[in-house]
């Protein structure tokens, strides 16, 4: 069975789910999710930053109401149990935790334990971050010792405007 470590910022859509779970054709894939909560605020100015770049203003502005640290541990559980139960749905092995600190650390030591096949870092897009290499992808190509493919995220609104259906997904650059 192939294993993919699957590191996710927010819930899965049923566009994301088809997408993954399609990747390697008929190949039986399980996959480990780990959960980030939202960090800290350095981290509330990198996302105000990419939504201006998005030109979502009224985010931009909202990025201070969202919970942060330990008050986002609880939503990440949320949002990670709910991964797993769609990933299962759709017949897919499928285990998860909440990675607190040091995500790229956790994750060098999954893939480790797992022998894990690929990584596939599944985000919306941080301008910011990919443009000085500091996204989750591309510091963890020089860590884990196995391909590490970026694919951004799909919104609940997508999921909405395609019924639920799923659809084609946006894809970052390779290794």
């Amino acid at each position: 069975m192939f294993t993919s470590v699957l590191m996710i910022e927010k819930p899965l859509s049923s566009v994301d789910v088809d997408f993954v779970t399609t990747l390697h054709g008929d190949e039986d894939v399980a996959f480990i999710l780990l959960m980030q909560p939202r960090g800290d605020q350095a981290d509330a100015l990198l996302r105000a930053i990419d939504d201006v770049a998005y030109g979502e203003l009224r985010e931009a502005g909202r990025e201070g109401d969202e919970p942060e640290g330990a008050e986002a541990r609880g939503p990440a559980g949320i949002a990670l149990a709910h991964s797993l139960s769609v990933l299962r749905a759709a017949g897919r092995e499928a285990t998860g935790v909440v990675v607190d600190k040091h995500p790229l650390d956790h994750l060098k030591a999954v893939v480790e334990q797992a022998s894990a096949d690929e990584v596939i870092v599944l985000t919306e897009p941080h301008y910011v971050e990919e443009f000085f290499h500091r996204d989750w992808a591309s510091r963890a190509r020089h860590k884990v010792g196995v391909p590490v493919l970026k694919l951004f995220a799909h919104s609940a609104e997508a999921d909405d405007a395609d019924g639920g259906a799923g659809g084609g997904a946006t894809g970052g650059g390779g290794a």
